[in-house]
């Protein structure tokens, strides 16, 4: 527990832009949007959201934050609203706009550290839901370390098709099916129709579920609060109890330095692992690591995948969703079952100021639930993650082994300059069983944005090749991925990576029990490729999308933007 011997100054930060003599200006402008003197007396805290009109995921966000800040008034607050961008990875995807996801969470992170910098909050809420946002609004907290916590929107409701709970992966997969004609397009059509029937995010334990899941674990989101999806009429009190929280926080000065350890980003981990989670909670922790100067590298992941079981039955590899998850029991059944097998550590100290043990005591079970497991009889004995290295990754590259049976796939290479080409391969029905799609260029630097390949693998799942073919890209992954899949190889080929170097039909093994991916082809023959090898000219001249390429990490780090000295 943290000492709170001494009081906190709720005011530590927003005295120094109000009190005093030389402050009348600022005290003047603030009186224009409704502050008085009772309010200058009481802390600010920052109520940051990504409400956009461009998606499902956070359209009930200004609903949300009206309960937050109801509650930071209750608790004797005044709160500031303010808003940031997202994209949407499900609507941009397989066209130029997916390139813009990843980048918009360096956006996201830069905006809400601004404002709250600029602004000097005492504290700050920041509602999140789709892919990004999770991550780039806990990179904000933790550059900010004031007391707050990320807050998730919630899941969306599954969809129902002909009496079966589906979810945008159905969609993209029934696109690949349908150009394999194994769909109808009247059939299609329908399943567009009803798999998002509202507000709220991605419902398997895709991206936003897999981080929102293992934010919470990590200690940066109030426990008990994430799972109820957002169009749940609960959600409302759910903010509510989340501004009255943050205040509590705000008086006893617990600030995120004081809560995250190298050991909460290890229960982060392993969260993610036992729910057959997203790839991506490998980009978004490495990059959370850093801002919070924790230790944490690529390497870390793979220990933490060996000794942790799946205990969640969750898309895309299994049945339920998010909204099932919420219904057995929440985030704090998966938590309570790996804290009580052993698998994560309950000490590591929640917003509440509680341990994450105490938090998920007395949670409730619901009698019969068949979507969390336990971890002496799980879907899995290892978990749903792999780092593989090799001639083709020597700084790493990940892989999801939540359901695949296979365990070594070798084939020859079919070469793709770019996702667009490779995605037009596939439903011109030009790949065959045995072949390693190789989509290159598609990296931090190269795309920029490291953009997601959801249209092809969802594509060729659909066409029926999951199980006989294999991918591989310098890009990323959407969380709703399945199959032989290998993503984030680093070095990416914009820099002169191996995987440069490959050329069609050469032989290419991924090996996950040896945890490998090569090329056959010896080190000389790579290193001569790639003596003839040429950079691609750059995409974008200038913008962000410039900005970001001139700036960002290799994957293996988290793609983050670092400053240039």
């Amino acid at each position: 527990m943290i000492d709170t011997s001494t009081k906190f100054d709720t005011r530590h930060k927003s005295k120094t832009i109000i009190d005093g003599r030389d402050r009348a200006g600022a005290r003047s402008m603030l009186r224009a949007i409704g502050l008085g003197d009772d309010d200058f007396k009481k802390p600010i805290v920052g109520v940051a959201h990504s409400w956009i009109e461009t998606m499902p995921c956070n359209l009930g966000f200004r609903r949300l934050a009206e309960g937050v800040k109801a509650g930071i008034r209750e608790a004797g607050g005044v709160p500031m609203e303010l808003n940031t961008v997202a994209i949407s990875d499900g609507v941009t995807m397989g066209t130029e706009g997916m390139n813009a996801s990843l980048i918009s969470r360096e956006v996201i992170a830069d905006s809400i550290e601004l404002v709250g910098r600029g602004h000097m909050f005492d504290a700050i809420v920041i509602l999140a839901a789709c892919d990004k946002t999770l991550p780039g609004s806990a990179m904000a907290l933790t550059r900010l370390d004031i007391p707050g916590f990320v807050l998730y929107g919630g899941s969306i409701l599954p969809g129902n098709f002909r009496g079966r709970d589906v979810t945008i992966q159905e969609v993209y997969e029934g696109i690949g099916a349908n150009a394999a004609g194994k769909m109808s397009d009247e059939d299609l059509d329908e399943l567009e129709r009803v798999a998002c029937p509202g507000i709220g995010a991605c419902g398997g334990q895709f991206t936003a579920n897999t981080m929102a899941t293992a934010i919470e674990v990590l200690g940066l989101s109030p426990v008990g609060m994430a799972s109820t999806p957002q169009p749940d009429p609960t959600k409302q009190e759910i903010a509510r109890q989340a501004g009255r929280l943050v205040m509590d926080q705000l008086e006893r000065g617990l600030k995120p330095s004081e809560i995250l350890t190298r050991q909460s980003f290890l229960n982060g981990i392993a969260v993610a692992n036992a729910t057959g989670g997203s790839t991506n909670i490998v980009l978004h922790f490495l990059a959370m690591a850093r801002e919070a100067g924790i230790e944490l590298s690529i390497d870390d992941f793979n220990p933490v995948s060996d000794s942790t079981p799946i205990i969640a039955d969750l898309k895309p590899s299994g049945k339920y969703t998010a909204v099932d998850v919420h219904k057995a029991g929440g985030i704090g059944l998966i938590t309570k079952r790996l804290i009580d097998g052993g698998k994560i550590d309950g000490d590591q100290l929640t917003p509440s100021g509680k341990t994450l043990a105490e938090e998920v005591a007395d949670v409730t079970e619901t009698p019969g639930q068949k979507v969390v497991l336990s971890v002496d009889a799980p879907k899995k004995e290892t978990g749903g993650l792999l780092v593989l290295k090799g001639n083709l990754a020597p700084e790493g590259a990940v892989i999801k082994v939540a359901e695949s049976p296979r365990s070594r796939h070798q084939g020859p290479a079919r070469v793709f300059e770019s996702g667009e080409d490779a995605m037009a391969a596939v439903t011109n029905r030009e790949i065959k069983h045995g072949d390693v799609v190789v989509i290159r260029y598609e990296g931090p630097r190269g795309a920029p944005g490291m953009p997601e390949m959801l249209g092809v693998t969802a594509a060729l799942v659909g066409e029926g090749l999951g199980e006989t073919v294999a991918l591989l890209t310098d890009g990323r992954f959407s969380g709703a991925t399945r199959g032989f899949m290998v993503g984030h190889v680093a070095p990416e080929a914009a820099v002169g990576g191996p995987i440069a170097a490959i050329r069609e039909g050469d032989l290419i093994t991924i090996d996950l029990e040896q945890r490998t991916l090569d090329v056959e082809l010896s080190p000389e023959a790579i290193a001569a490729r790639l003596e003839q090898w040429k950079p691609q000219a750059a995409r974008y001249e200038s913008g962000v999308f410039a900005k970001y390429a001139a700036l960002v990490s290799s994957a293996a780090e988290g793609a983050v933007t670092r400053p240039v000295r």
